[in-house]
C-alpha cells in the first residue's frame, strides 16, 4: 500500500513532459496532421479545434473562448497520457458526439510521440524546461 502511495506521489511531482514517453521531434512531424485544426506555441489561437497549450494535465473542455460539443463538456476528462492516447486513437469512439472529425492515429509510436510533443508546451505555449 505504501509503495502505491509513493508511486502516485512521484508521478504527481514529475513534470508532465517526463510522463509522456516518446520522441518529441517525431511527435512534431505527427502533429502536422493536427495543424489544420489545432495550434500550439506562444501565439497559438483556437481554430476549428481548441489550442493545445498545456493540454497534459488540463481538464477537457476548458479552453476559454472555444465552443465545445455537449459531449466533450459532459465527458469529465482530465487529459493525461492515458486519456490522450485513448482519445487520439479513436476520438469518436472515446467521446461519442465529439466535434473532432479526425479518424485517429493508428500507430502506437505516433500516439506516444505526438503526446510527448504536446506535453512540452506549458499553458502559455512556452516549452517547459
Amino acid at each position: 500500500m505504501n509503495k502505491i502511495i509513493l508511486a502516485g506521489l512521484m508521478c504527481a511531482l514529475m513534470p508532465f513532459g517526463a510522463m509522456a514517453e516518446g520522441d518529441v521531434a517525431a511527435g512534431e512531424k505527427v502533429f502536422k496532421k493536427c495543424k489544420a485544426c489545432h495550434a500550439v506555441g506562444p501565439k497559438a489561437k483556437n481554430r476549428v479545434g481548441p489550442l493545445l497549450n498545456g493540454i497534459v494535465g488540463r481538464e477537457a473542455a476548458t479552453v476559454e473562448g472555444y465552443k465545445y460539443s455537449k459531449a466533450m463538456k459532459a465527458a469529465e476528462l482530465t487529459w493525461d497520457v492515458e486519456t490522450l492516447t485513448t482519445y487520439l486513437a479513436n476520438p469518436r469512439k472515446s467521446v461519442k458526439g465529439t466535434k473532432m472529425a479526425f479518424a485517429g492515429l493508428k500507430k502506437d509510436a505516433d500516439l506516444e510521440n505526438v503526446i510527448a510533443y504536446l506535453a512540452q508546451f506549458d499553458p502559455d505555449g512556452n516549452i517547459a524546461e
